[in-house]
């Protein structure tokens, strides 16, 4: 049984919960992904949007991008915007330290803004917190109205009038030993307040994100909101799944269970962390904790770094490659993120559950408003981009389903039926000996969110069957009775004509993996049968 309560919502889902990123130098996020200069399928006219990839525009735009978070990642540390603004012939090319390739700067601050007008996307700007003056002055480029050396760059580069960037980010990931700029919480704390307190004074409708950490939690939060918990609107989360199928496959093992099941995984650490930060912010004498981003997350396909370097295949995912015979050499010990491995059907019931952990998040004392997966184009990615065409990806549907065909209001939901006990794969998490952190935990075979349209007059119920192989019959009941709900109701389903649950699309197979529409299904008495492997939304008209 599947209940809901429509008397007592839960809290409002925000829209930038369906966030996206987007790293420069990273994998064909920018060149190769959003931005091809030269391609014959890119806008070829003159000015700030030449170069841009339309079919990739074209799938972004019939999406809807709520926001995008630019210019990374580990890419922000060193990033100096200056690099990027101006004629593009004449700005520098520089070695990258990030990733350690090189970056062109083609596409910086006036492209990466167009290019989020045309999609319709707030943008999301991330700095690196080291240098109070370059962060000021970039706020002042994008959104100083007045009459100075940077508004008058701004105006020379074609945009006279004040971008408005609404959201910046104050650092990435400093606790990290790869981050340049990497130092303690004290010092991160002091430098983000500084940042916080001058960017404000360029522009006081700014809304900030500072770093929050996956680790020492409490030692590192404590400094941060106790030095900028009133002048920050965020504190950032980054959280990574880990799937083992791109070897363990190859001996039948496709890592299904483990893939469905750390949903659970990321709601005890969004919780954990939701009630560290209100207790934290109080003890700091905040009137109310900051909200929490979830402004890095995704599953990584994990590969023995001893296979030779994937690259990007022609119709989709990873080239071909001649692979070692038998089992790798170390196990779960020596292993990389394969970015081009497609995003499956698993990986899709992985989403979708993430979503029901975020829309549960809206009654937690410090919710999470804000969330981006890693990427958005290419690099295991909704959208997959090659020079010959550009396709959704399995991820790309459930985006679809839920910012699209869901509603905002939150509402108490409960699930009474079968589940199993497991232990839960702490994400990306490896011990000295390099196997993977579990957690013992209960895995429901059913999960699901429900959610009111803005006015109240739609119900809709999502539901993940987890399940491999059998389809779980429930019964919906609203408020508490059997009979409360219509006897049909619209359906939309994933996956639900697939068997393989490492199914992905491709270039040449584009829909293996998509949404299946029916406009009445009779659900009598709120009965319904949710297919194996999938993930269902079902939406009621009320009266």
């Amino acid at each position: 049984m599947i209940e809901v309560d429509t008397r007592h919502p839960a809290g409002r889902i925000e829209r930038d919960i369906y966030g996206h990123f987007l790293e420069s130098a990273f994998f064909g996020n920018i060149e190769g992904g959003v931005f091809d200069d030269g391609s014959p399928l890119s806008d070829g006219g003159p000015g700030v949007r030449a170069g841009f990839r339309q079919d990739v525009l074209a799938l972004c735009r019939e999406l809807g991008i709520p926001n995008v978070r630019w210019p990374g990642g580990n890419f922000t540390s060193p990033y100096h915007w200056e690099d990027g603004i101006g004629d593009r012939d004449a700005r520098p090319r520089r070695l990258e330290l990030a990733w350690g390739s090189e970056e062109s700067n083609r596409f910086g601050t006036d492209e990466f803004l167009a290019w989020c007008a045309d999609v319709g996307a707030e943008p999301f700007l991330v700095h690196g917190c080291r240098s109070v003056d370059d962060a000021v002055r970039w706020v002042e480029y994008t959104n100083y109205a007045g009459d100075t050396a940077y508004t008058r760059r701004r105006k020379d580069n074609g945009h006279p009038d004040p971008y408005r960037v609404r959201y910046w980010g104050v650092g990435n990931e400093p606790y990290g030993p790869w981050q340049m700029g990497h130092r303690p919480a004290a010092e991160y704390a002091a430098a983000a307040r500084e940042h916080a307190r001058f960017m404000r004074l360029v522009d006081p409708e700014i809304k900030l994100v500072a770093c929050g950490s996956p680790w020492q939690q409490e030692e590192w939060t404590r400094p941060v909101l106790q030095q900028t918990g009133r002048l920050i609107d965020y504190l950032s989360l980054h959280l990574y799944g880990a799937a083992t199928h791109s070897y363990t496959g190859r001996h039948g093992d496709d890592d299904y269970e483990a893939v469905v099941a750390q949903p659970v995984y990321f709601e005890q650490r969004i919780e954990e962390y939701a009630h560290l930060v209100a207790e934290l912010s109080a003890e700091a004498g905040l009137e109310r904790p900051p909200a929490l981003a979830l402004d890095e997350w995704n599953i990584r396909h994990l590969e023995p770094a001893e296979w030779p370097e994937p690259c990007p295949g022609p119709d989709g995912g990873t080239g071909v490659r001649e692979l070692p015979e038998g089992a790798p050499a170390d196990g779960a010990r020596g292993l990389r993120v394969n970015r081009y491995s497609p995003r499956t059907l698993a990986d899709a019931l992985f989403y979708a559950g993430v979503f029901h952990t975020l829309h549960r998040s809206s009654a937690l004392p410090a919710p999470v408003t804000m969330a981006n997966t890693v990427n958005l184009v290419n690099a295991n990615g909704l959208i997959v981009a090659r020079p010959n065409g550009a396709v959704k990806s399995a991820s790309y549907h459930v985006w679809d389903l839920y910012q699209n065909h869901t509603g905002p209001v939150a509402l108490p939901t409960t699930v009474e039926g079968p589940a199993r006990t497991a232990a839960v794969r702490q994400g990306d998490n490896r011990g000295p000996g390099g196997d993977f952190a579990t957690r013992l935990g209960v895995v429901p075979h059913l999960d699901a969110s429900a959610m009111l349209s803005a006015d109240g007059r739609r119900l809709h119920v999502a539901v993940v069957n987890r399940h491999r192989d059998a389809a779980v019959s429930a019964r919906v009941v609203r408020d508490g009775d059997p009979g409360g709900l219509p006897a049909v109701a619209e359906v939309r389903d994933l996956g639900v004509e697939v068997d393989d649950m490492l199914a992905a699309n491709s270039l040449s197979d584009p829909d293996r993996v998509a949404v299946r529409h029916r406009r009445a299904v009779e659900t009598p008495g709120g009965c319904y049968a949710f297919p194996a492997h999938s993930v269902t939304v079902l939406a009621f008209d009320l009266d």
